[in-house]
C-alpha cells in the first residue's frame, strides 16, 4: 500500500477494474428489487461544466447507495445531441454539425467515465443516430394514424432573411437574435401533437406523485391551467359585417358579461383580415402585430395597441353593438382569437380602454367596497369577485349564481354554455432546421400527406451538407426531398421539415431498457425496467420536458407499447451551482468579466469578501455578486481542471458535502482544499491500519460478545450511532450530513487510535476493523475510488462493490449507563450518570442527591421534579 494518497494512479485502477469486470453492466433479475436511476441527459456541448458534475454525481451516489441495499441497478448515459447549437457551430467552424457532435461526444464521455460514475455504458445512446430515431419516426406515423398527430397552419416567429422559424427566446426586441431582421408572425403548415387530449389525466395523476416536489407540480398545474368558465357567442351585426355568423369567446368571468363595452380580435382573426381589405391605416397596423413575438410572457410587458375595425358584433344578452377592435394583446393561437372586454374588471383591458378614451362600465361591486366606480388609477379590487350592479335582473347575485344564471340564459338563446377550458395548447413539432429528426412524411398532390411506411424508415438525415444559417438545406437538396408516392407510386415531395428536439428527450428513458433491439421501439425489457425510480435534474425543465414526457409515456401505453402511465416515481432537481463574479467596466460601460481564479480578495473577520484585485495587475476589480456559473459571467470552474489538480474523488465529495442536492451550491475553493485533506486524512488513517492496526486483530474476535472495554465501547457506540443518523439522512437524500457523520467517524477512529490502541492493541483493534469497515462503506458511493482501494489494502475483500450498505446494531448502540444534565429552576447547575435502565424514582434520587443540586438548591425542598428521560432532570424549589 502506498503510504502517500495519489488520486490519479488510485482512481486510474479502480476505474479500469471497473471496466474489465464490466461492473456497471446490468440485465433484468427477477429475483433483486430494481432500481432505474437517471440523470437527465446532457447535449454534448463540447465541455461538462459543473452542473452536469453536480448532477450526475447526485444520480451516481443514489445508484450506488441502492447497489450496497441489494438492488438491481440500472444508472444508463446518452446524448440528447440534435438541436440549434450543433448548425450555429457549423456556420462558426465550417464544420459539419454531425462531425461536431460525434467529436463533443467523444470527449465528454472521457470527462464522465474519468469522474467515475457507474453507468451501464452498453445502453449508451444518441439521437442523432439513425438507430434511435427510426423508431421515433416509426411512433410518428403510428400516433398520425391515431389521430395524436395532425397538420394545421400555425402561427410562428418568422425570420425573413435566416428564413426559419424562431423560438420566442430567439425574438430579441422583435427582431431575430442572429440576423437581427425584424421578425414577421407568419402562419405556416405544421405538424402538432395533441396532448389536450390528455390534459385531464394529466392533470388529475399530479395528486398521484408523492416523490416529485409540490413546487415542479405546482408549476405543471398552472401551465395545463384547467379553467371552468362559459363560451360566450357575439352574433355578427349584419350591417357592418356582412354575413351571418358568431365571433366566440371563453371567458372565466361570466359575471362580468353585462360590462363587455367591446370586443377584441387578434390581427390574424378573419374580422381583422376582412376589415383590413379595404382600409390601409388598419391593413399597416394589423402587418405590424404580426412583427414580434408570439409568447404570452411578452404579452404583459408590451405596450397595448389596437385599431377599430368598423364592424360590430351584437351582445348575446342585451343587443347592443359592441365594436370590434384589432388589438396587439390577443394572439390567434390562444383559444378563438377573441376577447370580450370589460375594462371596469380586467387591467389588461383597463388600460387599453383609458387610451383609447372607450367606455369603462362598472357592473360588480368587490365584496371589500373599496370603491364606487371603476377610475384611474387602477386598483386591485376593481377585479375581485363581488355583488353584481348594473346588471338588470342580475343584479344582486354574487359570483357563481351570477355565472350560472347568465350561462344558463345564453344556452337557452343558443349563444353559448358553460365548459371548460386549459391554458395547454396542442405542440407544435415542426421545426424549419436541418439538424434534427425528418418528419416521416410524404406530400402527395393526389393522395395527401402520407406516412413513409415501415419498411422505409429511417428516413436518414444526410450529414454532409453545407449550413448558411439561411434555410433549411434539406429544402434545397432535391436528392433528399424528391420521392415517389407510397400509395399511388407518383412523384411526390418528402418533407422538409424536421422534429422539435424535445420529441427524443420526451422518450430516450424508455429505450435505455432496450437499446440494443433493432426490432421494436421497445420490447419486453422496458416491463422490468420502466417507471424510472428516481429522475433528477434542473428545475427549468420542471414544465415543457416533464410535461412532455409524462405526455409521451401516456401515447406509447396507448399505442400498446408500455405498461406504465408515468415515467418517473421520484423526482429530484438539483440547485444551482454559482459563484462570485467579478467585473471591470471597459468602454461605453461594457462589463469584461473576470474568472474568479484570476482574481486576489479580502474577507473581513465574518468572512465576507470586503475588496478583490486582479492578480495580474495588482489593480481592484467590481465585486458582481454570486451568479450562476455561465459562460456570460466567466465565473465558472473547469472540471477537467479540478479532477486533474485534486482527483475525481475530492471533486464529489465535494459537490455533495457543500450543500444539500435540492438546494444552491456555492463554490468555494477552499472547500475543495478541505475535501482534499479530508480524504488525505481518510487514506493516512488506512495506511496506519495496514501497517500498525491489523497486526494487532486477535484471531478470535470478541466485538459479538460484547466482551472489550468500556471506553472502546464508547468508540464503538459513537461510530454505530453516526452510522444510524447518516442511514437515516440517506433516505432522505441529505446526503451532505452522510459526509458529516463519516467526519465524525474517522475523528472517532483517529482519537481512538491516539489514547487506546497502546493500551488495549487487540481490542482497539476490532473497533478499529469494523470502524473503518463502517466509514469506508459510508463513503463508498460518494468517493468510490479511495474506498475501492482502501477496501482491498484493509483486508476488507476483493472488491468494495460486492458490500452491503452497513446496518447499525443494537447491541452496539446500547448504552449501560447515560448521563444526564440537572437543571435547578431551569438553570444548567451540573449533571449526573444513572444506568440507562434506571426508574424515574431512581433517577429523581440520583439527582436531589447529587452536590450540584444540594449546592444551589440552598436547603429548600423541591417543589416538582421534572424528568425528560433520555436527557436531563429540572429541580423546582
Amino acid at each position: 500500500m502506498q503510504d502517500k494518497y495519489q488520486p490519479t494512479a488510485v482512481e486510474t485502477a479502480a476505474q479500469q477494474h471497473w471496466d474489465t469486470t464490466s461492473a456497471f453492466r446490468v440485465t433484468e433479475d427477477a429475483g433483486k428489487p430494481k432500481y432505474y436511476c437517471l440523470s437527465m441527459f446532457p447535449y454534448p456541448s463540447g465541455k461538462l461544466h459543473m452542473g452536469h458534475v453536480r448532477n450526475y454525481t447526485i444520480g451516481d451516489v443514489l445508484a450506488r447507495y441502492h447497489r450496497m441495499k441489494g438492488c438491481n441497478v440500472l444508472q444508463p448515459m446518452g446524448w440528447d445531441a440534435f438541436g440549434m447549437p450543433a448548425e450555429n457551430a457549423a456556420i462558426q467552424n465550417n464544420v459539419p454539425p454531425a462531425k461536431w457532435t460525434y467529436a463533443n461526444i467523444d470527449y465528454m464521455k472521457g470527462q464522465l467515465k474519468r469522474l467515475g460514475f457507474a453507468i451501464d455504458w452498453s445502453r449508451e445512446l444518441a439521437t442523432c443516430a439513425p438507430e434511435y430515431y427510426r423508431w421515433e419516426q416509426w411512433l410518428f406515423t403510428r400516433l398520425f394514424e391515431k389521430g395524436l398527430i395532425y397538420k394545421r397552419l400555425g402561427t410562428v416567429n418568422w425570420d425573413p432573411v435566416d428564413e426559419t422559424v424562431l423560438a420566442n427566446e430567439q425574438v430579441i426586441d422583435g427582431r431575430g437574435w442572429r440576423s437581427g431582421a425584424l421578425v414577421e408572425k407568419r402562419e405556416i403548415p405544421m405538424y402538432y401533437m395533441k396532448i389536450t387530449a390528455y390534459a385531464d389525466e394529466l392533470l388529475a395523476a399530479l395528486d398521484d406523485l408523492p416523490g416529485w416536489p409540490e413546487q415542479v407540480k405546482l408549476m405543471q398545474k398552472n401551465w395545463i391551467g384547467r379553467s371552468e368558465g362559459v363560451e360566450v357567442h357575439f352574433p355578427y351585426d349584419l350591417s357592418t359585417v356582412g354575413r351571418s355568423g358568431v365571433l366566440k369567446v371563453f371567458t372565466t368571468r361570466a359575471d362580468t358579461l353585462m360590462g363587455a363595452t367591446y370586443v377584441a380580435v387578434a390581427a390574424e382573426h378573419p374580422l381583422a383580415t376582412q376589415a383590413a381589405a379595404g382600409n390601409a391605416a388598419l391593413a399597416a397596423f394589423v402587418d405590424e402585430c404580426k412583427h414580434g413575438g408570439v409568447a404570452e410572457a411578452d404579452l404583459a410587458t408590451m405596450e397595448k395597441k389596437g385599431m377599430p375595425t368598423g364592424l360590430r358584433v351584437v351582445h348575446p344578452l342585451t343587443g347592443e353593438y359592441l365594436d370590434v377592435w384589432v388589438a396587439n394583446y390577443v394572439l390567434m393561437g390562444y383559444g378563438e382569437g377573441a376577447v370580450m372586454a370589460v375594462p371596469a374588471h380586467d387591467e389588461r383591458d383597463f388600460a387599453f380602454a383609458t387610451r383609447y378614451s372607450l367606455p369603462i362600465r362598472m357592473v360588480v361591486r368587490s365584496t371589500r367596497d373599496a370603491y364606487e366606480d371603476t377610475v384611474a388609477p387602477w386598483i386591485d379590487a376593481y377585479a375581485e369577485h363581488g355583488r353584481l350592479v348594473n346588471s338588470g335582473r342580475y343584479d344582486g347575485l354574487h359570483f357563481q349564481d351570477a355565472v350560472d344564471a347568465i350561462a344558463a340564459d345564453l344556452e337557452a338563446k343558443g349563444l353559448g354554455a358553460k365548459r371548460v377550458q386549459y391554458r395547454l395548447r396542442d405542440w407544435g413539432i415542426s421545426r424549419q432546421r436541418y439538424w434534427g429528426c425528418p418528419i416521416p412524411m410524404i406530400h402527395c398532390a393526389d393522395c395527401g400527406d402520407v406516412p413513409v411506411p415501415d419498411e422505409q424508415l429511417p428516413v436518414v438525415l444526410p450529414e454532409n451538407v453545407e449550413i448558411t444559417g439561411r434555410g433549411s438545406p434539406l429544402a434545397r437538396m432535391p436528392g433528399f426531398y424528391e420521392c415517389d408516392c407510397p400509395r399511388c407510386g407518383k412523384p411526390a415531395r418528402r418533407e422538409t421539415d424536421t422534429i422539435d428536439t424535445f420529441v427524443e428527450s420526451s422518450w430516450y428513458f424508455l429505450r435505455y431498457a432496450c437499446a440494443d433491439s433493432d426490432t421494436a421501439m421497445v420490447d419486453a425489457r422496458v416491463g422490468y425496467w420502466a417507471p424510472v425510480d428516481q429522475y433528477i435534474g434542473g428545475i427549468e425543465h420542471a414544465i415543457l420536458h416533464l410535461l412532455y414526457s409524462r405526455f409521451f409515456t401516456r401515447a406509447m401505453r396507448d399505442c400498446g407499447l408500455v405498461d406504465v402511465s408515468e415515467p418517473f416515481t421520484n423526482l429530484l432537481t438539483q440547485g444551482m451551482v454559482v459563484a462570485e463574479t467579478y467585473y471591470r467596466e471597459g468602454e461605453g460601460g461594457k462589463k469584461q468579466w473576470i474568472n474568479p481564479a484570476d482574481v486576489g480578495i479580502e474577507r473581513d473577520e465574518r468572512g465576507r469578501i470586503v475588496a478583490a484585485r486582479l492578480t495580474s495587475d495588482g489593480q481592484p476589480v467590481v465585486i458582481g455578486g454570486t451568479e450562476k456559473m455561465s459562460k456570460s459571467k466567466n465565473n465558472g470552474v473547469d472540471p477537467q481542471s479540478l479532477v486533474d489538480q485534486y482527483g475525481a474523488d475530492t471533486a464529489r465529495l465535494f459537490i455533495i458535502f457543500a450543500a444539500p442536492p435540492d438546494q444552491q451550491l456555492e463554490w468555494s475553493d477552499s472547500g475543495v482544499e478541505g475535501a482534499s485533506r479530508f480524504l488525505r486524512r481518510v487514506w493516512n488513517y488506512g495506511h496506519t491500519f495496514v501497517t500498525e492496526t491489523r497486526p494487532a486483530l486477535p484471531a478470535t474476535r470478541r466485538l459479538a460478545a460484547g466482551g472489550i472495554p468500556a471506553a472502546l465501547a464508547d468508540v464503538r457506540r459513537e461510530i454505530h450511532t453516526h452510522l444510524k443518523q447518516a442511514s437515516y439522512d440517506f433516505g432522505k437524500h441529505q446526503f451532505n450530513t452522510v459526509v458529516s457523520a463519516a467526519m465524525k467517524v474517522l475523528n472517532a477512529l483517529e482519537k481512538a487510535h491516539k489514547e487506546l490502541a497502546a493500551a488495549e492493541p487487540a481490542a482497539h483493534a476490532e473497533v478499529a476493523e469494523e470502524g473503518f469497515s463502517i466509514l469506508l462503506r459510508l463513503l463508498s458511493p460518494i468517493t468510490p475510488h479511495i474506498c475501492h482501494a482502501l477496501w482491498i489494502d484493509c483486508g476488507f475483500g476483493t472488491d468494495i462493490l460486492a458490500a452491503r450498505w452497513p446496518e447499525p446494531l443494537e447491541a452496539a448502540l446500547k448504552q449501560d449507563e447515560i448521563e444526564l444534565v440537572v437543571q435547578v429552576n431551569g438553570k444548567l447547575r451540573g449533571s449526573i450518570n444513572v444506568a440507562a435502565d434506571a426508574s424515574r424514582g431512581q433517577i429523581e434520587a440520583l439527582a436531589l442527591a447529587s452536590e450540584a443540586a444540594q449546592k444551589f438548591m440552598e436547603g429548600k425542598p423541591p417543589r416538582k421534579v421534572v424528568v425528560v428521560p433520555g436527557r436531563l432532570v429540572n429541580i423546582v424549589v
